[in-house]
């Protein structure tokens, strides 16, 4: 009982770092940096996070990559169909 009650402190203690690892990993920085930096501080790594990643899809400039970059796929699907 004892041992089940700890691993359930746990798992819900290891909530915050890993949707930090995973946010951080989806948006293309390091998951285990931020992982780790969950675990050290968890609030503030998480908003933290939040703030780079509102603050990269807000820049003009990304978003013109990312267009390009979908145009970019688009024709690529487009090229390989026709073959």
């Amino acid at each position: 009982m004892l041992i089940d009650m700890i691993l359930f402190v746990l798992a819900a203690i290891s909530f915050i770092p890993i949707m930090t690892g995973y946010c951080a990993h989806s948006h293309g920085r390091s998951f285990w940096l931020w992982f780790a930096l969950g675990w050290l501080l968890p609030l503030a790594s998480f908003f933290l996070l939040i703030a780079l990643v509102a603050r990269d899809e807000l820049d003009p400039g990304r978003q013109l990559v990312r267009e390009a970059r979908q145009i970019l796929r688009e024709a690529e699907k487009k090229a390989v169909k026709s073959e």
